[in-house]
């Protein structure tokens, strides 16, 4: 049985899940660094040569709109994953040197499944649907734990999950 699973997203579709007002963030902060280097700092005495403002004011730029992109990154992607996303958006923005968003990524709780068949949510791990039983993930017909969706044989119980040949008569 063919199995619908999809937790496994690419780089667009996580790019999606961010929220407008991130990417509104994320625009805003990178034109006041552009105006904060280019136009602010060139009227103080001591202000970087001419030829270095405009790398910093990309660089100042780029990394505080990937800022804000992470934080409303997380608070969307903790929501879907049934975590806290006030609590994790906070420690994300608050903890320093990028520490909050290592935690984040290292501490995050896989994706909740939803069942292909009737549309319950279901927490992973699960190999059948609570309310209609359909199966979720491919199992080991011997031991019923995970198997993958290539594996010859169960790597827990050593059952072959080859198909088997019709006796030929």
């Amino acid at each position: 049985m063919q199995v619908n699973n999809n937790t496994q997203t690419g780089f667009r579709g996580e790019l999606r899940i961010i929220p407008t007002w991130a990417w509104v963030l994320a625009g805003i902060v990178f034109i006041a660094a552009q105006w904060f280097f280019n136009i602010q700092l060139a009227h103080h005495t001591d202000a970087p040569p001419q030829w270095c403002r405009p790398i910093l004011a990309l660089l100042a730029g780029f990394f505080g709109g990937c800022y804000f992109l992470l934080i409303g990154y997380i608070s969307v992607d903790s929501r879907r994953r049934g975590m806290n996303a006030v609590l994790w958006s906070f420690m994300a923005a608050l903890i320093p040197n990028a520490l909050g968003f290592i935690l984040y990524f290292l501490l995050r709780q896989p994706r909740n499944r939803v069942c292909p068949q009737c549309g319950t949510v279901s927490q992973p791990g699960f190999n059948f649907c609570s309310q209609c039983s359909c199966k979720l993930s491919p199992t080991c017909p011997q031991c019923q734990r995970f198997i993958g969706a290539g594996d010859f044989y169960c790597p827990h119980c050593g059952t072959s999950l080859r198909p088997q040949q019709p006796a030929q008569t």
